[in-house]
This record gives C-alpha cells, sequence and structure tokens, in this order.
C-alpha cells in the first residue's frame, strides 16, 4: 500500500519537459537559471521568460513554477528563469536590487535567449506576479516582447501597501483602536522613507519595534517605494496581456490593477482579464489554503485541486492562441481546452509573492 501511494506521488509529480541548468552574463553579473523546453520534437518554441515577485526566490520557486513551465510546454513554449541574486548560491543580494535592475536583468535574459537557435525570438513574452508588476512593464520598454501574463500584479507601492495592512487587520478583527495605531506607525514610517532616514533613525522612531525589518529591507524599500507602473504601462499597449486577478487577494488591489490595466491598455484592443473569485493572492483556492496541513495533503495526492478553476488551463489557451496568430479578448468567448495528462501543483502554495511583513511601505 505504502509502495503503491509513493508511486502516485512521484507520477503526480514528474514533469512532461527538459530541465537543462544555464549560466547568462549580464554585464559583470551572473545568472543561474534553468531552461525547460517542450519534449514535442520541434527545433524551435516560444518562451516564457518568468519574472519573480518579492521575496528570496529561486529559479523554480522551490519547484513550484514547474506545473507552469509543463502547461507552457504543452502550448509548444519553453520556459526561463533564474535565482534572485544571493539565493541558492548564486552572486549577489536581491535587496540591493531596484525594478529598473530587475528590468534590466531580465532584459539581458532576453537577449541571451534570442541568440539560442532553439528559441524563437519573435515568440518571447513575460510572466510576472505581483512584485513583478512594477518590473513588467519596464522590460517591455527596455526589449520587445510578444505577450504578458500578469498574475495578481501590483501597480501603487505605497497604496498597495496600506490595502494590506488594512484588509490583514479586518481579517483579524482587529479593535479600531489598533486599527488607529497601525496606521499611525505606517505614516510615520513613510514620512522617515520621504526624508530618507537611515534604518538606525528607523529602528529609533519605531522604539525597536521593527517587526522583522533589516537593514538590507530597508534599504530596498527606500529604493523601491516610489514605485508605480501606471505609466510604465504604456509600454504594454498593443501587447496581448493576460491579466489574473484573485477574488480573495489580501496583498493586492486588484480592482485598482483592473481599472488601471483597462485604463491605459484597453484602447488597444489587447487586454484578457481572467477573474477567479475564490482565489488568494498565491491563486490558491481560499479553503485550501487556510490549513497548512490541508495544503500539504492536497499537493501529495490531488495537487491540480490546489488551484483556482481555469488558472492553469487559462494561461496554456492564452499561449495556444498566441501560436495560432490571434489572442482572446476580456470579452472573447472562452474555448475548451484539453487538460494536461498530469496532476500539478504550484510550491507557492502557503507562500506569498508579495511580503505580507513588510509594514515600513503600508
Amino acid at each position: 500500500m505504502t509502495a503503491g501511494l509513493g508511486g502516485v506521488v512521484l507520477w503526480q509529480h514528474s514533469y512532461d519537459m527538459d530541465e537543462r541548468r544555464v549560466t547568462i552574463r549580464h554585464g559583470g553579473h551572473t545568472l543561474n537559471g534553468v531552461l525547460a523546453v517542450p519534449e514535442d520534437g520541434r527545433e524551435h518554441h516560444g518562451l516564457v521568460v518568468y519574472v519573480h515577485g518579492d521575496g528570496p526566490v529561486d529559479a523554480t520557486h522551490d519547484d513550484g513554477y514547474k506545473p507552469l513551465w509543463e502547461a507552457n510546454a504543452e502550448a509548444g513554449y519553453a520556459s526561463l528563469s533564474w535565482d534572485k541574486p544571493g539565493v541558492a548560491g548564486a552572486p549577489g543580494n536581491w535587496l540591493d536590487q531596484s525594478m529598473d535592475d530587475r528590468a534590466e536583468e531580465a532584459a539581458a535574459a532576453i537577449a541571451w535567449a534570442r541568440a539560442r537557435p532553439d528559441i524563437d525570438g519573435d515568440r518571447i513574452g513575460l510572466w510576472g506576479a505581483s512584485q513583478a508588476g512594477w518590473v513588467l512593464p519596464k522590460i517591455a520598454a527596455k526589449t520587445p516582447v510578444s505577450f504578458v501574463i500578469a498574475v495578481s500584479p501590483a501597480v501603487n507601492w505605497l497604496q498597495q501597501g496600506r490595502y494590506n495592512l488594512l484588509a490583514e487587520l479586518r481579517a483579524d478583527g482587529a479593535s479600531a483602536a489598533r486599527t488607529k495605531a497601525e496606521i499611525a506607525k505606517s505614516d510615520t514610517t513613510r514620512r522617515l522613507l520621504e526624508r530618507r532616514a537611515t534604518f538606525a533613525e528607523y529602528v529609533k522612531a519605531t522604539r525597536g519595534d521593527t517587526d522583522g525589518m533589516t537593514a538590507d529591507r530597508w534599504g530596498f524599500i527606500s529604493r523601491n517605494y516610489t514605485a508605480d507602473a501606471t505609466q510604465d504601462l504604456r509600454a504594454l499597449r498593443g501587447i496581448p496581456v493576460l491579466l489574473a486577478l484573485a477574488g480573495r487577494d489580501t496583498n493586492v488591489d486588484t480592482a485598482d490593477t483592473e481599472r488601471t490595466y483597462h485604463k491605459v491598455l484597453d484602447t488597444a484592443g489587447a487586454l484578457t482579464v481572467r477573474h477567479y473569485p475564490d482565489a488568494t493572492h498565491s491563486l490558491l483556492k481560499r479553503s485550501i489554503e487556510q490549513s497548512d496541513l490541508t495544503i500539504t495533503l492536497t499537493a501529495l495526492f490531488s495537487p491540480h485541486s490546489l488551484f483556482a478553476n481555469g488558472f492553469l488551463d487559462d494561461q496554456g489557451q492564452f499561449l495556444e492562441e498566441l501560436g495560432r496568430g490571434s489572442h482572446a479578448t476580456a470579452g472573447s468567448a472562452k474555448k475548451p481546452r484539453e487538460k494536461t495528462s498530469k496532476a500539478r501543483w504550484w510550491a507557492l502554495a502557503g507562500k506569498r509573492t508579495c511580503s505580507r511583513k513588510d509594514r515600513a511601505s503600508r
């Protein structure tokens, strides 16, 4: 019985693609990456380039990207991702980066991919989640991309942070007094950021109540807290964009995100919006994410059940339609797509692509 269960788990977590470790040179930097290529016998493939959310993420997101990569492979696309600087032995420190630095990094990776004989340089696009919302349009402004998949993307750093703070307080059933105190603390932090205060000044102002803040994290926030994607999104006009939004997102104000994307991109007619009403920020079903035990058991024995219904299939369909020379619009009818032969799961389960502990930006 045990051996049989073990066989089921191994089968569930095998993937139909060829994964290769790659090294990408970027100026004086080195990116340690993974290239996942479809095993379909074709000589050339389109490519989905992955742009991480917040946090110390490795190339596979602890193997969590692999189900997405398999879905891409079924649609005829390879996938490329790399360790953030300082993660999994990669040189550097991701907390030293600005959003522009991250965009430069991705543009260098795309240039590397275009030089490969097995990649179709005219079919290279982006996939990004949460914090990547500030990076994706910057990449498109630096190098041509043929599509973008944006998952729970943020638009304005400070607005997103305040939304997250208030959403968490509501979820905790916080009293009016506690809510007032947290907002006051947040406002103090914002004033410190505006006058470019040092980490030591932050520690002093909070009387040592730093809520896990480190000097490196303070530096990262100081470099990036003014981020706002509104104007940068113009670089995506005319490019097919799939916007995936969760109905139970406490990290990002998805209503504001959707309004902004419609306002900036709708005139070009290339925006597709998909809603997942019972999904959390990580696009898991809310009922599953509420319990670590449920996440673990579901991931082992029924991994496809982790996700909001249709989430992975919608992305695969989007890529397949690009391959046919067309793309769906927000009002277009959805065509049924055959599900993959292997169940999939995403190790983003129980994690956030946007830091919940980062109270300095709220």
